[in-house]
């Protein structure tokens, strides 16, 4: 499906703890195979709700951007996927790409990519894309272009 094709929903956010809410929501509707587009700039809410996703997947401790490591992975609880919280940020050329083995996580897990721009493309026909942005006084907003695998999956009105 073209993107242009794809519907667009958005949801309003009131602060970090409403962000990190939504990524639980977001998590209970997560399938093997699933690519999660994180957009937004720096300090917009991309980790925060990569947390509640992995929150809302059972996972507890501590939940690192992973800006550094470039790919931080998460082994489930017994009734969890796994997950790779990814942030190309660092990634300059395509050919790193290759290194981090994203292909791998997709047969049993769910990918959530920070900076989707680096990507060249890779996965943008299936994946959930969002993208996080300021509004008011803390607020952000939530906007997401759902691909046809996830319009009977989003789980906000």
């Amino acid at each position: 499906m073209a993107n242009d094709a794809m519907r667009i929903v958005t949801r309003a956010l009131a602060g970090p703890e409403d962000t990190q809410a939504a990524g639980e929501a977001l998590a209970g509707q997560l399938r093997p195979g699933d690519v999660l587009m994180l957009e937004g700039g720096l300090g917009a809410g991309k980790t925060t709700l990569a947390r509640g996703l992995l929150r809302g997947l059972g996972f507890t401790g501590d939940v690192p951007s992973p800006t550094f490591a470039i790919l931080q992975g998460y082994e489930p609880p017994e009734t969890a996927l796994p997950l790779a919280h990814v942030d190309l940020y660092r990634i300059e050329e395509e050919g790193e790409l290759e290194e981090l083995g994203l292909d791998d996580w997709l047969s049993e897990g769910v990918l959530v990519i920070e900076w989707p721009d680096r990507l060249g493309g890779r996965y943008a026909g299936n994946a959930l894309a969002l993208t996080i942005e300021p509004s008011g006084e803390g607020g952000r907003v939530l906007t997401a272009r759902l691909p046809r695998s996830w319009e009977s999956r989003w789980p906000f009105p």
